[in-house]
């Protein structure tokens, strides 16, 4: 077996955990895929894999080799897909980094309309609320909610979100509604912490064309736009998040906007990806698309 063949049947069983399931995938006896990664094994004068009677893992020195294989055969691929004429269909896997909420509201609801245009692409979907290594973790491209820090990353502006602040009926009935900055001093915030400092983010509010912050009180920190919201619906403070998040919580009375001249300033929304190869077709397709889909929606979301 090739090289090339054997670091495809390596990356399918580092993923898969197994090597029945990657041999069934590629076509290929399970023996087959075995021998494939002793001779690998070999060749590099590394062990790859930690074998048990239950699953299989990647050692150290996996962990590396398959950062290093999924690059180039990617690599590979788009050079395939860039000779394959004006009617080429790109194809392959995209790994991507997606702030929770925003995936489950506005992007995997859209996705079949992505796959319908682009049957031959794979997404490979990360959704959470920490700023992950994009070069580091072999992130294609992410969307990145908030001011970015300086970085070697490109970064491309879609849109940006506006902000409210709201308070569930529970909380209300205890502290009384907001009306005036000078009113927060009497009330409790769900503090949300930054993954990168891992300090609480100050509630923040606009006054006569003036950013100002505050520290507030509060019993809850959490890392999760999902958790921070949790923590309002149960009435243990009040937030700040995206308005199209909320408004069938509005819409039903089960929040409360509060202090709507003083809200915080619109969150700019951005893709960011790596600038240390050129964007594959694959991965271009997708930047483009979400760009549209969120450029459309962004004031909104």
């Amino acid at each position: 077996m090739d090289r090339i063949r054997a670091m495809q049947v390596f990356v399918q069983v580092a993923e898969l955990g197994s090597f029945s399931k990657a041999a069934e995938r590629l076509g290929l006896p399970p023996p087959t895929a075995s021998n494939a990664i002793r001779a690998l094994e070999r060749q590099l004068g590394v062990r790859l894999l930690q074998r048990t009677t239950r699953k299989v893992s990647l050692t150290e020195e996996g962990m590396l080799y398959l950062e290093r294989c999924t690059r180039l055969l990617a690599d590979i691929e788009d050079t395939d897909v860039m000779f394959a004429g004006p009617h080429g269909n790109p194809r392959g896997v995209v790994r991507v980094d997606l702030p929770e909420r925003l995936a489950r509201l506005s992007i995997i609801p859209a996705l079949p309309d992505f796959f319908a245009a682009y049957p031959n692409i794979q997404i490979k979907l990360a959704t959470n609320d920490r700023f992950a290594n994009i070069v580091g973790e072999g992130i294609d491209c992410a969307v990145r909610v908030g001011s970015l820090a300086d970085s070697s990353l490109i970064a491309r502006r879609i849109g940006e979100m506006e902000q409210v602040n709201c308070a569930a009926p529970a909380y209300i009935a205890r502290y009384g509604v907001p009306r005036k900055p000078r009113d927060l001093e009497k009330h409790m915030t769900i503090n949300y912490f930054s993954s990168r400092t891992g300090r609480d983010i100050p509630w923040e509010y606009m006054e006569r064309g003036q950013l100002h912050m505050v520290k507030m009180r509060g019993t809850v920190s959490v890392s999760s736009s999902e958790a921070y919201l949790a923590c309002c619906l149960a009435g243990l403070g009040l937030v700040q998040v995206p308005r199209n998040g909320v408004e069938p919580y509005f819409a039903s009375g089960t929040l409360i906007e509060v202090m709507p001249k003083f809200r915080a300033p619109p969150l700019p929304v951005s893709i960011v990806y790596s600038h240390s190869r050129q964007m594959s077709p694959r991965v271009r397709v997708f930047v483009d698309w979400v760009a549209e889909l969120l450029g459309d929606s962004a004031k909104s979301v």
